[in-house]
């Protein structure tokens, strides 16, 4: 074998030496940064609040009930059709905030009664889901308090009608209507 064929050979075996650590070095590296990132994905208490069910067979129209979703208490309503038609008859001018927040419309979506019943795709008009958290500063406001036939936070004074819409005081926003979606006539998914 000549110097020149040693060394060539020699290159060779530290090229390959050089490329096996970098790859077990990558392989390594991965399965220790594995850990790190992954307790990073929710756990699994979270990722159970992210949708819940609920049997809505037994509200009739006027009746409310408060289930907790992501830690929030959130309404479900089911209104009357003097309601439903009331709440459509509401100038856009006369609400503090003209936006849905309706997480099943677009985002710029106006704040009509029919649009705050909305969930996406459905014709079912008669169902209010709102989160109950007031949007000033986070109390609980009460139905069936105040001038607009909703929900008052008597904290501050904030009103909301029949649609959770934010009509006197210092909120700044609607109530959130969060996504939700009916699975039959008798149940619906929020989340």
């Amino acid at each position: 074998m000549t110097v020149a064929q040693s060394q060539t050979a020699d290159s060779s075996r530290r090229d390959f030496l050089y490329i096996a650590t970098s790859a077990a070095g990558a392989v390594g590296a991965t399965m220790a940064a594995w850990p790190l990132v992954a307790q990073m994905n929710p756990a699994a208490n979270v990722l159970a609040l992210a949708s819940i069910e609920v049997d809505i067979s037994t509200i009739e129209p006027g009746q409310l009930i408060t289930v907790t979703w992501r830690g929030k208490p959130t309404f479900i309503r089911r209104l009357t059709a003097d309601e439903v038609a009331a709440a459509d008859a509401v100038s856009l001018d006369d609400l503090l905030d003209d936006n849905a927040r309706n997480g099943n419309l677009d985002d710029n979506a106006e704040a009509t009664g029919t649009n705050r019943l909305a969930a996406a795709g459905d014709g079912a008009t008669e169902w209010l889901v709102v989160v109950g958290v007031c949007t000033h500063l986070g109390c609980i406001p009460a139905f069936d308090q105040g001038n607009y036939g909703g929900w008052l936070c008597a904290c501050h004074g904030s009103e909301y009608d029949s649609v959770g819409r934010v009509r006197v005081g210092p909120a700044p926003d609607n109530l959130t209507v969060p996504p939700f979606e009916f699975l039959s006539d008798t149940r619906v998914r929020i989340g």
